[in-house]
């Protein structure tokens, strides 16, 4: 079993409370690249990982948000998103924080890929930004509440254990 951290780093203007889209009616879809712990063949193509998801793990009583089967040795593995972990707020500007812990089993998390809409709030304004796209390593928008330019850019993510 191995926990790992999904971080985010960036630079915040004007917003604060960045955050996946992440609820039930509207899950995230958590990608990945993985790699078998076993064999070590990477998988071809990036999985998604979605917490309200639940699937019965072979040979056991349990559950997991994700299962996998390599497709090189035949090794079941599985996955669970713990926990989302605190909004990113303009305090931790540029600082590496947790956003998401991933308990794995049999396999490696690496290369996350932010694909799926973002939310956050206007610092002076408290205006919701709820299509917020990181994708692209950037986002920009317009506060017409206060006039004022919002942003989030300098965009880092780090899979850490």
């Amino acid at each position: 079993m191995a926990i790992y951290y999904l971080k985010f780093a960036g630079e915040l203007s004007n917003v604060t409370d960045l955050q996946p889209l992440d609820d039930q009616s509207n899950p995230y879809e958590y990608i990945f690249k993985v790699t078998c712990t076993s064999c070590h063949e990477t998988h071809p193509k990036a999985v998604s990982i979605n917490r309200f998801e639940s699937y019965d793990i072979g040979d056991s009583k349990g559950k997991a948000n994700f299962v996998f089967r390599c497709r090189m040795c035949k090794k079941e593995s599985s996955a669970n998103i713990d926990r989302t972990v605190a909004k990113y707020t303009v305090e931790d500007d540029s600082k590496l924080v947790p956003i998401l812990q991933i308990d794995a089993r049999g396999l490696d998390l690496s290369d996350f890929v932010a694909e799926g809409r973002f939310e956050c709030k206007g610092l002076n304004s408290g205006t919701t930004f709820n299509e917020v796209d990181l994708s692209d390593g950037e986002w920009y928008d317009y506060d017409d509440k206060v006039s004022e330019e919002v942003s989030v850019t300098e965009i880092k993510w780090e899979i850490s254990r």
